[in-house]
């Protein structure tokens, strides 16, 4: 038994369209905040993965952000342009590409994840840190459910349709 029904799916009030307005309105208000920097959002996510060695390609890194691969070429190609970001050949793989801040990526970024840090608690004004556990613990579950779909063979895929 499912959670929802076809009948009376609210789109106002559902989890996924929700997840996607809190990401939109979280992302417009951190493009005003990173305005000083000259960094759209969208930028700053490319210099968190590549900060925190959670990407160090152009395909993980839109694989993770859920970002279309041209538009990604055209976005570290400025982000390179404003020398924060610079492209290397692998040792391991000379066909590679690897992606790295460079030392004015370093030196920019924490003052960057400083200001998103502070728009999250904004977002997150009259919760407790109980409560934001509990939040983020459900949406890893949620996380968990659709990287597991993801996963699954199709002839289970279908059968579920």
């Amino acid at each position: 038994m499912g959670i929802y029904e076809p009948e009376t799916f609210d789109i106002r009030s559902a989890v996924p369209p929700l997840v996607g307005r809190v990401r939109a309105a979280f992302m417009n208000a951190l493009d005003g905040r990173l305005a000083p920097f000259d960094i759209r959002s969208a930028d700053y996510l490319v210099l968190v993965a590549l900060a925190n060695d959670i990407a160090d390609t152009a395909s993980s890194v839109c694989s993770l952000i859920a970002h279309d691969p041209g538009a990604m070429t055209r976005k570290i190609d400025a982000l390179e342009a404003r020398g924060l970001v610079k492209r290397a050949r692998s040792a391991e793989d000379r066909r590679a590409v690897r992606l790295e801040l460079t030392a004015e990526g370093r030196r920019l970024y924490p003052k960057m994840r400083e200001t998103a840090v502070a728009m999250a608690n904004e977002f997150l004004r009259g919760f407790t840190k109980a409560e934001v556990r509990e939040l983020e613990a459900m949406l890893k579950r949620i996380l968990d459910n659709a990287e597991s779909l993801e996963r699954e063979p199709e002839p289970a895929k279908e059968a579920r349709r």
